[in-house]
């Protein structure tokens, strides 16, 4: 299934991290290309992509943090 959304950090609403694809970042020179899990390690990569189309991996979590996975539901 598509990772839609992940928020990283113990505390949902008020201290996590959200990070969703499509999202802007590095001020606007980037956005967020995909949000991909590792099954053998159980790892969050973070792919971004600059406004040259070239994608580059930004951000790898471990299994160890809290981390809360939205996918993307199609009603088609």
């Amino acid at each position: 299934m598509d990772i839609r959304k992940i928020s990283i950090g113990p505390d949902y609403k008020s201290s996590a991290m959200h990070y969703i694809v499509g999202q802007e970042i590095l001020g606007g020179s980037h956005k967020i290309h995909l949000i991909q899990r590792i099954h053998e390690t159980g790892a969050i990569r973070i792919w971004i992509e600059d406004n040259e189309n070239v994608v580059l991996l930004w951000k790898e979590f471990t299994p160890s943090m809290p981390i809360s996975i939205e996918y993307n539901i199609n009603f088609e």
